[in-house]
């Protein structure tokens, strides 16, 4: 008997658990996707041409406030859960919508999502938004092309536009970025690994993405997204732990399982934490996953004129995601302003405008940083308009983007960059055990 199933999400795992589980599964049938999280995401359909014959006419996508609804107007028999950066009681909290409806509630299965490579895979992933995958991911390619090893990174999908266009993508240059009309949060992703020389593939459908980079791959890198596990099966799993939320590792979906199943487990940011939360995740690395190669590493932050932020009136944009969903209060740009001496750190949210005003209100606990929030022309609009408007002396940019290249700044402007500095050869050593065993 076939089962009526439906499966929330955020515009990424969702569609790849449908993709890989579900689009020729007899056994079962999928009405409707939800969407959250991400704004602008809702009200669409994932396309016929995704979606494959046993879904002649697509399926929709609803937000997540109809779940309910939904559940009662289907008779959904099962809820699957698919995406990630979420605690254990905002899991409770939906099982227990899910099963007061009158449905079956479980989180996606990891391994039947984790498609198998001809070429050596290296997963790099995190226990929470913002732990510093990006810098991981470009020192591994850096690595590897000293090796003399082409490296094609695959990212964790960001489809919030034409989702059939966006099936397949392929970025080799900055003017690929504008080719796929690219939202801020994409290209923060992207355009750090196309400055790195390196050919960086994305979009919805991941067991095509994979024929295509195989083509010209000697090694896959996974860069993952959020704290979702890997979309391919990993010669080397790579997990980013963050000293700044210590115990985070345990008590989020489904970092944990990243935590637990890694092969190595990199401890970033230590030059900006304490050495007890550094050694608290050492102790539960040590317990739940006693096997990993446990490193630490250092997140350094620099930028172009530190003398220019002494005594400066400063606005702080931080990386979107990572203040909102991610949770955390600062970023790089708050680091150098306190490491050069800033006078003030500006509070944007009298002057926040339009939707970054409402994500203020959505996410109150943010603080004094500008998000740089910019899933659409609009909500980039929104935070021209904001930062243009806020009173101070200097902007400081902590994105992994220079954002002053995309939107039009009337103030100056002081880009914040940082990047992996890692104990030793650890990293490298892995890496060449990895690809020796995945080649024979």
């Amino acid at each position: 008997m076939t089962k009526t199933v439906l499966i929330m999400g955020a515009a990424g795992k969702d569609f790849h658990v449908f993709n890989t589980c579900y689009r020729e599964n007899p056994d079962a049938r999928v009405v409707a996707f939800t969407a959250t999280q991400i704004p602008h995401i809702d009200d669409r359909l994932y396309p016929p041409s995704l979606s494959g014959p046993q879904y002649p006419d697509g399926i929709p996508i609803v937000p997540e406030d109809e779940l309910v609804a939904l559940i009662e107007k289907h008779s959904v028999d099962d809820v699957v859960f698919a995406y990630s950066d979420v605690n254990q009681a905002y899991l409770d909290e939906r099982r227990k919508l899910v099963e007061g409806a009158g449905a079956t509630f479980s989180m996606f299965e990891v391994d039947p999502t984790m498609i198998p490579s001809s070429k050596p895979v290296i997963a790099v992933v995190a226990v929470r938004t913002g732990c510093g995958k990006s810098q991981t991911s470009r020192k591994v390619v850096s690595l590897l092309r000293e090796k003399g090893l082409k490296t094609i990174s695959i990212r964790h999908p960001m489809p919030y536009g034409d989702l059939a266009k966006q099936a397949v993508q392929r970025f080799a240059t900055l003017d690929d970025l504008v080719k796929h009309e690219c939202t801020i949060e994409e290209m923060e992703e992207y355009e750090p690994h196309i400055s790195n020389g390196a050919v960086v593939y994305a979009g919805v459908d991941y067991a095509a993405i994979l024929a295509e980079a195989e083509k010209e791959a000697d090694v896959i890198l996974w860069d993952g997204g959020n704290n979702d596990t890997p979309f391919y099966k990993p010669d080397l799993w790579i997990t980013i732990a963050d000293p700044l939320r210590p115990g985070h590792e345990l008590s989020y979906f489904p970092g944990r399982t990243n935590f637990e199943r890694a092969d190595i487990i990199l401890i970033n940011k230590c030059d900006s934490a304490e050495e007890a939360d550094i050694a608290s995740i050492e102790a539960n690395a040590k317990k739940y996953n006693p096997s990993a190669t446990v490193i630490r590493g250092n997140s350094p932050v620099s930028v172009p004129d530190p003398d220019a932020i002494k005594g400066k009136r400063v606005l702080i944009v931080e990386d979107g995601p990572t203040l909102t969903h991610g949770e955390m209060k600062y970023g790089a740009g708050t680091v150098a302003a306190k490491k050069w001496g800033a006078g003030e750190i500006v509070d944007p949210r009298p002057f926040a405008k339009g939707e970054i005003a409402d994500t203020f209100a959505k996410y109150p606990d943010i603080g004094v940083v500008l998000p740089a929030m910019g899933y659409g022309e609009a909500q980039m609009k929104d935070l021209e308009e904001t930062i243009n408007a806020t009173d101070c002396d200097l902007v400081l940019i902590g994105t992994p983007i220079d954002l002053a290249r995309v939107i039009d700044i009337k103030k100056p402007t002081l880009r914040v960059t940082y990047d992996l500095a890692d104990e030793g050869g650890v990293f490298l050593e892995a890496i060449e055990q990895a690809i020796a065993k995945k080649n024979g």
